[in-house]
């Protein structure tokens, strides 16, 4: 039996299930990672998004980089990022955030950054000033960019971007097209899949990636749609995750989706054509991003080689 709250209560927050319980990060790797990121002065979305899954991640030394500050001037009803007005943009950031990469000798960077709406380009050149200097400090090391939809200047802001010729340009569309107004309401979903298409039309090398969360209350025939929509961009990579809830202010839980639930939808995203699919509870957009850029490169090799095959033929 339900049990019926006197009015005005909040409902109960529901309680994580045993598969998306992750250990308290306590490793070397986790310590030397976080202090390292201090020297430096930079933000990580791990820390400010809470992302299950960094003790895991910095334990083997790989962080994702939050680029422009660490305070948004949007207010998202998932993110745990804060809102307000931010500082100025740090000239000596993407110096630092090389340095780092450097210092631990990444084969594989994830960027990502804060949406800056007060700013002329919204914060474009800063992504092209640290790839450029990523080019010059780590020229091994393959870049992958996570950034925000550049609202009313993406065309400008992803032109420069694709200029500067990052390994993979990501930008998730976060939750289907109906839940946007109360979730994702200062973004446009059409919008989001304009720019990554955007990206293929001016350099098809570039690899695209887009990641949704499950739970929110979408329906399965609203997320296949998604997968359509993605397609029909040309987006290379899906990745797909539980939604967790941050805070009681955020938006809510609807469902857990079991681990079953999630591989069913990976299988008909792979059958959909996706290069590379990343579906789990615990999967972010730079999980595993190394591996999977790795897979996804020899995906793409592999489809060519086939294509050049049978044009022979």
């Amino acid at each position: 039996m339900n049990e019926i709250l006197p009015a005005g209560l909040p409902l109960p927050r529901q309680r994580k299930p045993d598969w998306i319980r992750v250990k308290a990060p306590t490793s070397p790797g986790y310590v030397e990672t976080k202090k390292l990121m201090r020297e430096k002065g930079l933000a990580t979305v791990c820390e400010e998004a809470a992302c299950p899954n960094i003790g895991e991640c910095w334990s083997k030394k790989h962080a994702t980089v939050m680029i422009l500050g660490d305070v948004c001037t949007r207010a998202c009803a998932f993110c745990n990022v804060k809102t307000g007005m931010p500082r100025k943009v740090d000239p000596l950031e993407p110096l630092h955030l090389a340095e780092a990469a450097a210092e631990m000798g990444l084969e594989h960077i994830v960027i990502t950054s804060v949406d800056r709406d007060d700013l002329p380009d919204g914060g474009a050149s800063q992504f092209v000033k640290v790839i450029e200097e990523l080019r010059r400090t780590t020229p091994n090391t393959t870049i992958e960019i996570l950034t925000p939809d550049f609202r009313n200047k993406h065309e400008r802001a992803v032109e420069a971007i694709v200029a500067a010729r990052p390994d993979v340009y990501n930008h998730n569309l976060e939750t289907v097209p109906r839940l946007y107004p109360t979730i994702r309401p200062g973004a446009r979903y059409y919008a989001s899949l304009r720019l990554l298409e955007m990206v293929k039309r001016l350099d098809p090398s570039i690899f695209t990636k887009s990641g949704i969360m499950l739970g929110l209350g979408e329906e399965r025939l609203e997320v296949h749609q998604v997968m359509d929509d993605m397609r029909s961009a040309d987006i290379d990579f899906l990745t797909m995750g539980q939604y967790l809830q941050p805070t009681p202010k955020h938006a809510k839980v609807i469902e857990f989706v079991p681990p079953a639930g999630f591989s069913a939808y990976a299988a008909i995203g792979r059958a959909k054509g996706f290069l590379q699919v990343a579906s789990s509870p615990l999967t972010r957009s730079s999980y595993h991003a190394g591996e999977d850029f790795a897979q996804m490169r020899a995906a793409r090799e592999a489809l060519l080689a086939k294509k050049a095959t049978h044009g022979a033929a």
